[in-house]
């Protein structure tokens, strides 16, 4: 996917220096429309690569999957731009014969924004779905120093925002602190249901004992989508809302905010961390 960066000529401006022109790389950031049954269900903006992976995970974060064999295929739709080059920004998701659709209610109108991942939907409580997996049974500890430790290795990682400085990311690690899936985007939404839709894909889940540690704050959808891919402890570097501490104390989850390298919040179910 060559469209994951794009070069831009800028003006540099400098106070007590001189303006000078230079070439900076930025974010990619395209619609990809996302169908089902052969009918668009969604639009949403994202940064292009990791396509497969990013509808896999908005499937299991709306409910309509949560095993890799009620998603036998997925693949790019006709659509060329004005030159007869392949967009790649439609993908057909082909589900098991007996997979439920999603209710029409639930559809996003117009476009989902890279900024938030359930803007558009028809009320608050379509998008506060049942998990098919308990977290309040996965009581495996997590070590408070590798906890303290996940932001700096997630940094460390994210080799599109060295490049822009315009992405989000996302890391999955085991409690041992092994980065299992990192991924970036535009959208901290689309960056955590890339994750999880690789997970799903590899046939990972739930995915027990893990760890989901994200770039900005921890928002209600994000709390949402590791309660649904069976995710135990979500970590933020910046603060939740209140009400994705709402969630996560009913669903289970331990949510840290403000993780910081040597101290950390926790605003729920704090019993998993061992200090």
């Amino acid at each position: 996917m060559n469209r994951v960066t794009q070069r831009r000529r800028i003006t540099k401006f400098r106070i007590g220096a001189q303006t000078g022109r230079r070439e900076d790389v930025l974010a990619g950031e395209e619609p990809l429309e996302i169908r089902l049954a052969g009918s668009a269900f969604t639009v949403t903006m994202r940064t292009p690569g990791d396509d497969f992976d990013l509808v896999a995970g908005f499937l299991v974060s709306e409910g309509v999957v949560w095993e890799p064999g009620q998603l036998p295929s997925l693949r790019y739709c006709a659509g060329v731009d004005e030159n007869g080059q392949q967009m790649f920004n439609v993908v057909e998701a082909q589900l098991r014969p007996g997979v439920e659709l999603p209710d029409t209610a639930m559809e996003r109108h117009v476009y989902t924004s890279s900024s938030c991942g359930i803007c558009g939907t028809a009320s608050i409580d379509a998008v506060r779905k049942s998990s098919r997996f308990d977290l309040h049974d996965d009581t495996a500890p997590v070590d408070l120093g590798v906890l303290a430790s996940l932001p700096d290795r997630l940094r460390e990682s994210q080799k599109l925002f060295d490049r822009t400085g315009g992405v989000h990311a996302a890391g999955l690690f085991t409690a041992e602190g092994e980065l299992l899936c990192l991924r970036e985007d535009v959208g901290r939404h689309n960056a955590v249901d890339k994750v999880v839709g690789w997970a799903l894909r590899e046939g990972m889940l739930p995915l027990r004992g893990t760890i989901l540690q994200v770039s900005g704050r921890a928002s209600f959808e994000l709390v949402q989508k590791a309660q649904l891919a069976g995710i135990p402890v979500l970590a933020a570097v910046s603060a939740p809302s209140s009400l994705a501490a709402d969630l996560a104390d009913d669903a289970g989850l331990t949510l840290v905010g403000f993780s910081r390298g040597t101290s950390l919040n926790c605003y729920s179910h704090p019993d998993r961390i061992a200090a």
